[in-house]
């Protein structure tokens, strides 16, 4: 099985940014893709951003990938989220997802990115 760390949250002034890490350990041979989720209070958890770990293929999904930057560390299987002008829509925690194909989906326990006004 694949294991997860995330890192990186905590308060930001709106406006600010950020940058969330997820390192991968365990079964990590067989990864196939990685990403981040996030689920703000009352709301379901949201796909962020992905990785295909094969290809290098990245992917956003909703309307503020222009303020989203998804990298990879091949070497520490790690992969980044770089969030910039974070806006009140914004706070959530965020969560690390990677598939593998010999163990399937495993999740970190999540970070949480906060904004001040």
């Amino acid at each position: 099985q694949v294991q997860l760390a995330e890192s990186g949250g905590g308060l930001v002034q709106s406006g600010g940014s950020l940058r969330l890490s997820c390192a991968a350990s365990g079964s990590t041979f067989s990864l196939y893709d990685m990403a981040w989720y996030r689920q703000a209070p009352g709301k379901e958890r949201e796909f962020v951003a992905g990785i295909r770990w094969t290809t290098g293929n990245i992917r956003y999904g909703y309307s503020a990938k222009d303020r989203l930057t998804l990298s990879r560390d091949v070497a520490e299987t790690t992969i980044f989220l770089q969030m910039n002008s974070l806006q009140p829509e914004d706070p959530a925690t965020y969560y690390c997802q990677a598939e593998a194909k010999c163990s399937g989906d495993s999740w970190g326990q999540g970070t949480q990115v906060t904004i001040s006004s």
